[in-house]
């Protein structure tokens, strides 16, 4: 696997590189993002939305866990999670995250609460917060990215 490093300066630079993101999913992608809080994940994930053609505002999904998207609102369905809260493994299960790959996509928060699933298969990045306050975004590029990333 290939990684790739972007250098982002403000949120609406991170956002519009979701938007990227966001333009080149398929059906069967994961895309993890880690980092701190307030690192930018959740707006990188909206910026995937609308890359993915959603309208609206996308609020995060840290108390609501999973918020889905299905067309005609978005180009595929995906599935924006936040697995923050989550605290013992089978509650991942009850999400029903695979059913989500037939056909649409996954973005998720704090994917460390996957206990490696999907490891070899995501699209993973990690955003960190550079001195100077802009974002590092680096990207874990599986064999399927390699050619689609930005």
């Amino acid at each position: 696997m290939e990684n790739a490093t972007l250098k982002l300066a403000d949120a609406q630079a991170t956002e519009a590189a979701g938007r990227r993101i966001g333009e080149r999913l398929r059906p069967g992608d994961v895309v993890t993002l880690e980092g701190g809080l307030g690192a930018g994940k959740t707006t990188l994930a909206r910026g995937m939305l609308r890359g993915l053609g959603f309208p609206g505002e996308a609020p995060s999904p840290t108390f609501a866990i999973l918020q889905g998207y299905d067309p005609p609102e978005t180009r595929l369905p995906i599935a924006h999670v936040d697995l923050y809260r989550i605290e013992e493994p089978g509650e991942i299960d009850e999400l029903g995250l695979d059913d989500w790959l037939e056909g649409g996509a996954l973005v998720v928060e704090w994917p460390d609460r996957l206990g490696g699933r999907f490891g070899q298969l995501a699209l993973a990045i990690r955003i960190d917060i550079a001195p100077d306050g802009s974002r590092l975004l680096t990207a874990r590029l599986p064999k399927s990215w390699e050619k689609r990333w930005l």
